[in-house]
């Protein structure tokens, strides 16, 4: 009997085809993935339940698919690992250091009448996987800048010094957090709440950002990981919002590029699992299975070598070489050269991992990517923003 493929609905945060071959012979099923962007892949999973198995995305794009009951409960009594997540995932954390915004904890759990809450019961809505802490990065061969000791803010975005070498990211529920972050460390905006702003503020910081596009201090956006390697190469960037994995990838290609530690905190994100709607029986099986094989390690080990932690990370360590781990998880200088996912080697011996040990980072959370009330007015003054941006961008490849 042939087995229909699991289809993975995921976006580039998944990094599907160091996995693919692995979780297949372990599984004895095959697995199709469909890669989308992060806009795509939310409106994929909210208006077209059916055309996929699994949802693989990120807590602060819940809340449409959830609303739309594209997905359906996952009983945590069949996640093998469920006992062994870490406080990040499964609770709202201590006070005062675990952020505002869409923490994963505040819609995870399912509640009788189906709303999502922080009050745990056996049901979640997204099975809490992969995460990060954010910032950006800067060039520091280009710019001799010491980032550890001369770059300790948001705002170092909107230094005249970095003027046209300047990137956000084209997300709205991303990038728009970086830039209010700095206009706020500037001084230049206050906002009452980063995680959840009013039409006023989006105003305001879509105001600020016509203002930076139209001087040519901010460059085009990027919208996939790609796309800033390629720009610090070639020299037309020098400072950028920046996900782990393009920061892995241009060490490996020996830019010496450098993550900044802001004092006022990261912007974190927290990936997930979902369950399709119309799952059941050996369908649902399969689906199960691949949620529990997801994190028995191996594929943590692979991510972890990308920048990115687990949500159950001692089920790792058997994976990753001591000196790996060391690195990565506990902030201490690399023992030698350690390789990215693909083996290339990428993290020199004696680097340090920007922002320390899991434990530091864990703990300097400014804000959570979120999906705010506002979202859809956000969305309306992003894309305004964007446009603007690309067509200085034309104008200037033109002449």
């Amino acid at each position: 009997r042939v087995t229909a493929p699991l289809r993975i609905l995921c976006t580039e945060i998944l990094p599907w085809r160091l996995l693919k071959d692995q979780a297949e012979a372990d599984l004895d099923f095959p697995i199709e993935f469909h890669e989308q962007d992060f806009v795509t892949a939310q409106r994929t999973a909210a208006m077209s339940p059916e055309s996929y198995d699994v949802y693989d995305q990120c807590f602060h794009n819940l809340d449409i698919v959830w609303h739309w009951r594209a997905i359906q409960p996952i009983d945590v009594s069949r996640i093998e690992t469920w006992d062994e997540m870490t406080g990040l995932a499964r609770t709202i954390g201590v006070p005062g250091r675990r952020g505002v915004g869409d923490a994963p904890a505040t819609r995870l759990y399912v509640q009788p009448d189906g709303t999502l809450s922080e009050s745990p019961t056996g049901r979640i809505s997204m099975l809490p996987t992969v995460h990060n802490f954010d910032s950006f990065a800067i060039n520091q061969e280009v710019s001799t800048v010491d980032v550890d000791r001369e770059v300790t803010s948001w705002s170092e975005l909107l230094a005249p010094r970095w003027h046209g070498r300047v990137a956000l990211v084209d997300e709205p529920a991303i990038g728009a957090f970086d830039l209010t972050m700095a206009l706020v460390a500037a001084g230049r905006m206050t906002v009452r709440d980063l995680g959840n702003m009013t039409v006023e503020e989006i105003d305001e910081m879509a105001r600020h950002a016509t203002e930076l596009v139209q001087s040519g201090h901010l460059a085009p956006f990027w919208r996939r990981a790609p796309e800033p390697v390629e720009r610090f190469a070639s020299g037309e960037l020098t400072i950028s919002s920046i996900w782990s994995p393009s920061v892995v990838t241009m060490k490996a290609r020996g830019l010496k590029v450098r993550q900044a530690f802001p004092a006022e905190g990261y912007r974190a994100w927290h990936g997930g699992l979902c369950l399709a709607r119309h799952l059941d029986g050996d369908r649902l099986d399969m689906a199960y299975a691949w949620l529990n094989w997801f994190l028995e390690g191996w594929a943590g080990a692979n991510m972890a070598r990308q920048g990115y932690y687990i949500s159950v990370p001692d089920r790792i360590r058997a994976h990753l070489d001591p000196d790996e781990w060391d690195y990565w998880y506990d902030g201490k200088p690399a023992a030698r050269d350690l390789p990215d996912p693909q083996g290339r080697t990428a993290i020199r011996a004696g680097e340090i991992r920007s922002g320390g040990s899991y434990r530091t980072r864990s703990n300097h959370i400014a804000v959570w990517n979120s999906t705010m009330d506002e979202h859809n007015f956000l969305v309306r003054r992003w894309t305004e923003i964007i446009a603007l941006a690309e067509q200085r961008g034309a104008r200037r490849r033109t002449g």
